[in-house]
């Protein structure tokens, strides 16, 4: 089989993306995020090393989080429509760059890191163990990144932004750089996804906020009275995604409709969020509701 090579427009496509990410850095602006799966796959198709390819990847998903956040920051679009609108123009730029809606990425073909193929194998590439050791390093790298100077900065401006700036820090910029990792995490999952099922979709991000948002608030509702350490919380998250795939598998199990799954996600996250609302609201000790009830005559 014939080699594929990048085309032209590729090869400036990925030379801007790495450009904007250092000028960005370079200089501090801030941005936001959003997620990419293509350049994993495009780099493997080209014959590129599989962790290379990751590592593109994750630029790709830093990049796009460059341009969302400079569409909320710099021009003042809210975040929410700042992610839609980059979103919707990274559909035209995944199929422009993989050329076609769909990408094969056969594991006979391609060197991958991970694969639906070897789930049942008991070895270092079982797609099980493989996630466990990805989650481990990940959850590694940002428990010490938001134990530093940065990282807490970055904390303090999710947990209070003005007070955060009362104390001096550049929340725009803590903001786009929390928003730039969490992106690239998006990224590199989509890329290890790919990888996972043997192709590339442009529709593959879809759907992908309710998961994310189940994985937390299970995790938050389970665990927040047991986990109490940063690394732990951020342990309760992949044990909320878990949760909310066991969840899933066992509806679909007892017969659910499977054209109702988006339905079914949409109503587990909807529970799960209601569960502290229910809890300070209708389980609350009586102290805690007649505090609740002087609070809001005051306000």
């Amino acid at each position: 089989m014939k080699e594929k090579k990048f085309s032209t427009y590729q090869i400036v496509f990925v030379a801007v993306m790495a450009a904007i990410v250092c000028v960005v850095t370079f200089f501090r602006f801030p941005f936001l995020g959003s997620k990419v799966h293509f350049a994993n796959a495009m780099c493997l198709l080209s014959g590129m090393n599989v962790w290379a390819a990751l590592f593109i990847a994750l630029l790709a998903g830093l990049a796009t989080g460059l341009v969302t956040g400079l569409l909320h920051t710099f021009m003042g679009i809210p975040a929410i429509l700042a992610g839609i609108l980059t979103q919707l123009a990274l559909y035209s730029i995944n199929l422009k760059i993989m050329g076609k809606a769909n990408q094969s990425i056969n594991v006979d073909k391609y060197d991958l890191l991970i694969s639906l193929r070897w789930v049942k194998e008991l070895a270092l590439h079982n797609p099980i163990i493989m996630v466990i050791l990805v989650s481990a390093v990940v959850i590694g790298v940002l428990y010490w990144f938001f134990g530093t100077e940065l990282g807490c900065g970055i904390r303090a401006t999710g947990s209070n932004p003005a007070m955060s700036r009362a104390q001096g820090i550049n929340t725009s910029f803590n903001v786009v750089l929390g928003l730039a990792v969490s992106n690239g995490l998006v990224a590199l999952s989509g890329a290890l996804l790919s990888q996972y099922q043997g192709f590339a979709d442009v529709s593959m991000g879809r759907g992908a906020i309710v998961i994310g948002l189940a994985a937390v608030i299970i995790g938050e509702a389970l665990f927040s009275r047991i986990f109490h350490n940063f690394a732990l919380k951020l342990v309760s998250v992949s044990l909320g995604a878990i949760i909310y795939y066991i969840v899933i598998q066992l509806v679909l199990t007892l017969g659910f409709d499977a054209n109702l799954l988006k339905l079914l996600s949409a109503s587990v996250v909807a529970v799960f969020l209601a569960v502290p609302y229910w809890k300070s609201k209708y389980f609350a000790k009586p102290a805690a509701k007649k505090a609740q009830k002087e609070d809001a005559k005051n306000a």
